[in-house]
């Protein structure tokens, strides 16, 4: 987890330092900056291991005249140093596999790197290159300006990173894609799940063959696996929902003998979350912690939430809430957290999804949501993540697990009345969990947590009828309730001048 901050052209380094002063909350254990002739370089930055590896910007050595500042993590660095040659390397960062790289192959590099990550590299020799990952897994926004000096263009980790002047032209850089200033956007690779699928399935009702159900538990095992390959104890964030109960199940499979797995769940007392987090907890045998919060401590951190999130949808709010407070809670005993998100959009969990009857129709919502999380529930993991010093990993959202899942037949992910919501997903790891748990009804975050009726009760009544009518269409689409109508309010109050119909996600429900 850092904060990043970077721009090319004529830039005044106070300006940028800033910008890294709002993103300490991102990297509280340390900054660096660099200027070059083609731009300059910042970055707030989290230890996670020995500053060898989390010390930024990366440059390897002043000799080599390029640095590199990034957000996220570069999953294949091991294979890429043993391809360019261990003898190269002079630290342990994953970053310096991605520098190396682009210094060898320039742009193509951002083809071949596997994880989440946000990078701007810049070189004596005038080279400039920004690029992020297909997912939009790490954040970033940019945004450009001509002066009588000549063109900036300016990045940062996020929206409240920017000057009040620079936020009405801010957008979100696109996911997937490598920006020069010679070449301008330039894509990295096509988007998980537009290519044909591996199979057909010959009706909606046919069971996917036995190896389909072993391709996707063996791949997520996979992925867990990758998550937990960290210098100190990994914490899970266990919301007693499916997915994060999926992991935790997982995580406890592959942990070694003798180790104690650790999870983490908050709730209003008495929640449906935290009746299931305990059950999942005892089933595994973690060591599991709980924060029970009042209606009134979660009504009590909206505005705060909202200013950290950066979004004032309703649904993303309610979620919101509930993850702030057990990440509060993980973050005292850990630096890594283990997160479920992303297999509601991989196998159609959200209860909207189950209006369809034909594979095709699903499947391209599937790939508009996939495209929208990155200023939408993403924006939900880093931001809270990035509020409180911990680093989120994301098993669902690991690009092998993506690709596999967005390559299978969207028939079989149908809603039925003989196949419930992720009924593919459910059954790949049957025996797994109990099943009160692993076939327990989808709920939103919000919903088993309590958070939907708490807080759109007390927001509802923060807005009158007649001010609603007045103030919903100051955006487009239009607010569409009382509740975000106060929200939005908030988060124009906290981020003066940003435009949220460019910036900001909004789910289907409100």
């Amino acid at each position: 987890m850092s904060g990043i901050a970077a721009a090319h052209g004529p830039f005044d380094p106070a300006r940028g330092r800033r910008m890294l002063d709002r993103l300490t909350h991102r990297g509280p254990d340390g900054a660096g900056e660099v200027s070059c002739d083609s731009g300059w370089l910042g970055c707030r930055y989290l230890s996670i291991v020995d500053p060898e590896r989390g010390d930024q910007p990366v440059t390897g050595g002043a000799d080599r005249g390029i640095a590199l500042v990034g957000d996220g993590t570069v999953h294949n660095h091991r294979r890429l140093r043993e391809r360019l040659g261990t003898d190269r390397f002079r630290t342990e960062s994953d970053l310096e596999a991605a520098l190396l790289l682009f210094d060898d192959l320039g742009t193509e590099a951002f083809e071949q790197l596997w994880g989440p990550f946000a990078l701007v590299l810049a070189a004596e020799d005038g080279r400039f290159a920004v690029g992020r990952d297909v997912l939009g897994l790490a954040p970033l926004y940019w945004v450009r300006t001509e002066a009588d000096d000549g063109a900036t263009t300016v990045f940062a980790s996020e929206l409240k990173a920017f000057d009040v002047d620079d936020r009405p032209r801010v957008e979100p850089f696109p996911p997937g894609h490598v920006w020069t200033p010679q070449d301008g956007l330039i894509p990295i690779r096509g988007f998980p799940g537009t290519a044909p699928v591996l199979l057909q399935s010959r009706s909606p009702e046919e069971d996917p063959p036995a190896w389909v159900f072993d391709a996707v538990r063996d791949t997520l095992i996979r992925a867990v696996a990758r998550s937990l390959e960290a210098p100190q104890p990994v914490g899970i964030l266990l919301s007693g929902g499916v997915d994060s109960s999926i992991v935790t199940a997982i995580a406890a499979h592959l942990l070694p003998e003798g180790q104690t797995l650790r999870t983490f769940a908050a709730g209003l007392e008495g929640s449906r979350d935290l009746e299931a987090a305990r059950l999942v907890a005892e089933h595994c045998g973690t060591e599991h912690q709980e924060l029970v919060y009042t209606a009134e401590d979660a009504v009590d951190l909206v505005p705060k939430v909202i200013a950290r999130l950066e979004s004032f949808d309703p649904t993303l709010v309610h979620s919101t809430v509930p993850n702030f407070f057990v990440s509060q809670l993980a973050a005292q005993q850990a630096k890594i957290v283990l997160v479920g998100e992303g297999a509601d959009e991989l196998f159609a969990g959200y209860t909207h999804f189950g209006r369809h009857e034909a594979g095709d129709a699903l499947h391209s919502e599937l790939i508009e949501t996939m495209q929208g999380m990155h200023i939408g529930g993403l924006q939900r993991v880093d931001r809270v993540a990035g509020a409180l010093g911990v680093e989120p990993h994301l098993p669902f959202l690991d690009l092998d697990m993506v690709e596999l899942a967005m390559a299978l037949p969207p028939e079989w992910k149908l809603v039925t009345e003989e196949r419930p919501a992720k009924w593919l997903l459910r059954r790949a790891f049957d025996g797994w969990l109990p099943d009160e748990v692993l076939w327990r009804r989808k709920e939103q975050f919000g919903q088993g947590t309590g958070m939907d009726d708490v807080l759109r009760a007390h927001y509802e009544e923060a807005v009158s009828a007649e001010e609603f009518d007045a103030e919903a269409g100051v955006i487009r689409p239009p607010l569409r309730t009382r509740e975000e109508l106060a929200y939005f309010r908030m988060f124009s109050e906290a981020l003066s001048g940003v435009d949220p119909e460019i910036t900001v996600g909004r789910f289907a429900e409100a």
